[in-house]
């Protein structure tokens, strides 16, 4: 029996999720999952409270949501398609070598088409590395219930974690969702805020919350120290990270991060997010550096897809915390995608040097402007005949705007790989 932490719930409300955030997780799932922010958009749709109407590709239910590649061994990436790369890279102009990209087209899975340019180049995956963050997590959970799919349900709804100072600092702002006056405001987490597991995972994909993030590998720390007998009094946590020397912290943190992508048939030499998201975290946990390639990811979601990212169970969950559900941003906020479930997560890193009178602009870093994008597109959404592709990117071009620029891309792929499918249906 999973025994959830008997800690007061400070507020009656819902947490929810940035405006400037993409959100996740299909809006059916609230009462299974308790994340509470899913009834707010779920009443929005349905007439009963204010906000933003979904576009099609927004609205999959739950079952809807499927690991589209299950059961099929075979399926690796294959050579380069020298036409597609071409193709790919025409639009990249002399800006080519500031990008490094991987494209797995499955729209006829006996058929794949693979692209990719300075696709083993390492790099920094910024909130990118959540992702392995959430396989880290869903790990430990299967190790310490290796058969008991019903016992990490009840786990992830029923354990309620309060937010302490592993949070600090973080100004990702996280709606909260008042269900008696079906209002909206919008702050960044604070220490004593409650919600479950599932929650924070959500908020951790969805808002790319650091402060979430840096709760979700607090407690999968917890979970991999105490087992079964987790969770545990605020007590028993609070003096595990005191009484632990901290070189025995980060060893902890980094096997639990290396298994997380051993396991789940990855490389960990191209892979790795070393460290917490937050300063008190890493200031409690010493952590490692973080890299990442964008064919080492595309292998990642390729694994998800065919449930391998730790088991079935933990990749579909996966997947369903990467689907979009509401404001789409970045590579996943072009038009040509409204119609299309894409399930994303991105990040970003830019930096400015000082100069006179000038500020410095989101997505436009005079010294880095790293943005990274990672997506599985499906066009249109529920249909039986669709496209299907998979899409890793991430690029460093100074001054430019790069959340354009990921959404001109994603476009111009949209419309590619629309008109091989025609040409293919035109020969059949």
């Amino acid at each position: 029996m999973i025994r959830a932490i008997n800690y007061p719930i400070l507020f009656a409300v819902l947490l929810l999720l940035n405006t400037g955030a993409s959100y996740a997780y299909p809006l059916d799932g609230d009462s299974h999952t308790g994340i509470a922010r899913l009834e707010g958009y779920r009443l929005v749709q349905e007439g009963k409270a204010r906000g933003i109407r979904l576009e099609k590709g927004a609205q999959l239910k739950m079952e809807q949501v499927k690991l589209r590649l299950q059961g099929d061994s075979s399926l690796t990436l294959p050579p380069v398609d020298k036409q597609f790369q071409k193709d790919i890279l025409a639009w990249l102009g002399k800006n080519k070598d500031k990008y490094t990209l991987s494209v797995l087209d499955l729209t006829q899975p006996d058929q794949p088409l693979y692209a990719e340019h300075n696709g083993g180049r390492e790099y920094s995956p910024a909130s990118v590395g959540k992702l392995l963050v959430a396989a880290a997590f869903f790990q430990v959970l299967a190790d310490v219930y290796p058969n008991d799919i019903a016992a990490r349900e009840q786990l992830l709804r029923n354990s309620m974690i309060v937010a302490d100072k592993f949070i600090r600092y973080d100004t990702h702002d996280v709606p909260i969702w008042n269900a008696h006056n079906k209002k909206m405001i919008y702050r960044p987490l604070k220490e004593g805020d409650t919600a479950n597991l599932w929650t924070y995972l959500d908020w951790m994909m969805s808002a790319s919350s650091n402060a979430a993030a840096s709760t979700v590998m607090e407690q999968m720390m917890l979970l991999k120290e105490f087992g079964e007998r987790y969770p545990v009094s605020e007590s028993e946590a609070n003096a595990f990270f005191r009484d632990t020397p901290k070189s025995k912290l980060g060893q902890l943190l980094a096997d639990i991060m290396q298994r997380g992508v051993i396991a789940s048939g990855l490389n960990p030499n191209k892979l790795r997010q070393g460290k917490f998201f937050t300063s008190a975290g890493k200031r409690q946990v010493p952590g490692l550096r973080s890299y990442a390639t964008t064919r080492e990811l595309m292998y990642f979601l390729l694994h998800l897809e065919k449930g391998i990212v730790v088991d079935a169970f933990s990749s579909r969950e996966i997947k369903r915390l990467m689907y979009i559900t509401q404001k789409r941003i970045r590579y996943a906020s072009h038009p040509a995608l409204n119609n299309a479930a894409v399930y994303f997560k991105s990040g970003s890193l830019y930096s400015c040097r000082r100069e006179p009178g000038k500020k410095c602009e989101k997505y436009k870093g005079t010294s880095i402007n790293l943005l990274n994008s990672v997506a599985i597109v499906e066009s249109p959404a529920g249909a039986d005949d669709q496209l299907f592709y998979l899409v890793v990117v991430s690029s460093n071009v100074l001054k430019e705007n790069s959340s354009v620029a990921h959404q001109t891309l994603a476009l111009r792929l949209h419309r590619l790989i629309e008109k091989r499918d025609l040409r293919r249906r035109t020969k059949d």
